[in-house]
């Protein structure tokens, strides 16, 4: 157990999804990355040394369009990243023969699942989770609730209609974002997305890790989210983790907490 290996999944246009899995028991671990990012940062990596040492399964990968992963960023929007983690999810939560040796027997249980969403993939891990009873716990870390909603809403009425009219405007004007332009759609569809956020309630633990010093997914976001969930649900298990730290939450004291919200669960 414990080795790790690359994977390709073949998204509905045939493209390829890559990531890659570390084989073990009892537990699969799913890593979504945030807007942006390739699957191999620091919290991926911790999460996967963190799962060798307890012998669990764990995968993370690229989302169609970026990193190893094959098409053009400008073809995906929201949706098609919602049904990249599906088809992730799907090949974990009824994958026997991703947690034993082909000679095990196949009345093996089904593994236990859960999803570690960082920013962007926190909502997505959120709206994926629904559908999959095998999702026995949440880990979102600085999730980005309807994040194309909340950033046209933030930018000036003159920028909004030029990206509504012109259909493309780049997510801001940093240089490590101005070179990916995003289509209107990515808006249309987070703010639908958003609509149903709270639909088809399914009880998961499910815990917010958030840095009080956010200034990229302002920690409001998550204040809220959780009002309007237990608004919903009072019975609803979610606990809002407010900590010291910025996006990243990369400090040391950060990855301990992380540490201890990963392993310190049954």
């Amino acid at each position: 157990m414990n080795s790790q290996h690359l994977f390709e999944l073949a998204g509905a246009d045939g493209n390829l999804i890559r990531g890659d899995r570390v084989i073990g028991e009892d537990r699969q671990v799913l890593f979504i990355t945030g807007f942006l990012s390739k699957r191999w940062g620091n919290k991926s990596q911790a999460l996967a040394q963190w799962c060798r040492e307890k012998g669990w399964g764990f995968c993370c990968y690229d989302v169609r369009g970026f990193g190893d992963s094959e098409g053009r960023f400008i073809d995906y929007t929201l949706s098609d990243w919602i049904a990249d983690a599906r088809l992730v999810l799907d090949a974990l939560k009824d994958g026997r023969h991703l947690t034993h040796p082909p000679q095990a027997r196949q009345d093996a249980p089904l593994p236990r699942v859960t999803i570690v969403g960082n920013s962007l993939g926190g909502w997505i891990a959120w709206l994926i989770a629904r559908e999959c009873k095998q999702v026995e716990r949440l880990i979102l870390i600085a999730p980005a609730f309807n994040m194309m909603g909340v950033r046209a809403r933030s930018i000036s009425e003159e920028r909004q209609h030029a990206w509504h009219t012109a259909g493309w405007m780049p997510w801001d004007d940093d240089p490590l974002h101005k070179d990916w332009p995003l289509s209107w759609k990515w808006v249309e569809e987070s703010e639908a997305c958003w609509k149903t956020t709270f639909d088809r309630l399914r009880h998961v633990n499910t815990t917010i890790l958030h840095g009080m010093q956010d200034r990229v997914i302002l920690p409001v976001g998550s204040k809220q989210f959780v009002e309007q969930l237990l608004a919903k649900d009072r019975s609803f298990p979610v606990e809002l983790d407010l900590i010291p730290g910025d996006h990243r939450l990369g400090s040391p004291e950060n990855m301990e907490r992380f540490h201890q919200l990963v392993v310190g669960q049954p």
